[in-house]
């Protein structure tokens, strides 16, 4: 019995050293000039994962990417606890005034909202109207072999099963894209629900990240949701064909989010692009931005730290670009990239531009 006691005292004590090695350690990291920190989009996640990789082997550099969705990135850099944050949509006028001092949103790729389903026996990509999919997610659409959803899907035997909505429980970007879609093409959409990183769904269940969207839909029988395209992708999740402005069914794809996205972005790149009327546009797409703090002089950070931010964002747009298409994100336009460079050369270190 003693020699028990002694062995779980020991391994208490093994546990709490290990935890206070492993805060020390993350300390270490944050004023560590060789360690950038981030965190934000889960939409983003398997594309920086890639990113980070190939940077660090090539140059050395760790980058810490936290997956914890846009409004956590936010909230980070906000704290300033990060370098930088990461938002599948701009900052809100509330966002930006917490932040206390001015954002700049470097575009970093496009990608495309996936609506994805686990209903029995169907493996067909089904066709969705906007009208449709909006009344599946307004809760007015119960049942599977609805005759709204029948209609657009003749040949198919749809099942009479009921329809279960999975949602994002945090804040988050994609569901930011998804809404504004959602408010675009349904008034009633616009009027009773809205849209932002965070809403409150008139039916559903909650899952954190695209991972807990994602791991909802494949264990749920008659689930319905959606997540970003690499994720459906990567899990080999059954995706829908959505009717856009033109009247095509259209499926995501690099290809249909290239449509959407290649657009000439404003001078600050905030800009939604979901139901765009490109005729062979996926219709619920946007982008994603890196974003950091105008003037990087700031809480005790030193100009090599901002230096190596700078340099790592700048290849993210060009030399990081050839890792879109294979994780199915839309590649930056050359028109795009212009502006991306643009708003970097404007980030400042003492009021002096970092980027030449």
């Amino acid at each position: 019995m003693n020699y028990l006691l002694k062995k779980i005292k020991l391994s208490a004590a093994v546990l709490l050293a290990a935890s206070l090695l492993g805060a020390n350690t993350l300390q270490a990291q944050g004023s560590d000039d060789n360690t950038i920190l981030g965190a934000g989009s889960t939409f983003v996640y398997p594309l920086f994962s890639k990113l980070f990789s190939v940077y660090n082997q090539k140059t050395g550099l760790q980058v810490n990417y936290q997956s914890i969705g846009s409004g956590g990135g936010i909230l980070q850099l906000t704290n300033k606890t990060v370098d930088f944050g990461d938002s599948d949509a701009p900052l809100t006028d509330d966002q930006a005034s917490k932040m206390g001092a001015p954002a700049l949103h470097i575009p970093m790729c496009a990608g495309a909202v996936v609506i994805t389903y686990n209903l029995p026996g169907i493996t067909a990509n089904l066709n969705f109207t906007p009208a449709v999919l909006a009344n599946i997610f307004l809760g007015t659409v119960k049942m599977w072999n609805d005759p709204s959803i029948v209609a657009l899907n003749k040949g198919i035997s749809i099942p009479a099963f009921p329809i279960i909505i999975a949602h994002r429980t945090d804040g988050s970007g994609t569901t930011n894209i998804f809404t504004h879609y959602l408010s675009a093409v349904s008034p009633a959409w616009a009027s009773k629900v809205g849209s932002g990183g965070a809403v409150n769904w008139p039916a559903g269940l909650g899952g954190k990240g695209s991972e807990g969207v994602a791991g909802l839909v494949k264990q749920t029988p008659g689930t319905i949701g959606y997540v970003e395209l690499a994720y459906a992708m990567q899990n080999k999740m059954t995706q829908a064909k959505i009717q856009n402005t033109k009247g095509q069914f259209v499926a995501p794809s690099v290809a249909s989010t290239i449509a959407a996205s290649n657009i000439t972005l404003p001078a600050d790149s905030k800009i939604f692009i979901v139901n765009s009327a490109a005729a062979n546009a996926y219709p619920i797409a946007g982008f994603t931005w890196a974003l950091i703090y105008k003037e990087q002089n700031y809480s005790g950070r030193s100009a090599v730290r901002a230096q190596k931010l700078l340099q790592l964002l700048w290849w993210n747009i060009h030399e990081g670009q050839q890792y879109c298409e294979p994780l199915t994100y839309a590649p930056l336009s050359p028109a795009a990239t212009k502006t991306a460079e643009a708003i970097l050369k404007s980030a400042t270190y003492n009021g002096k531009a970092i980027l030449k």
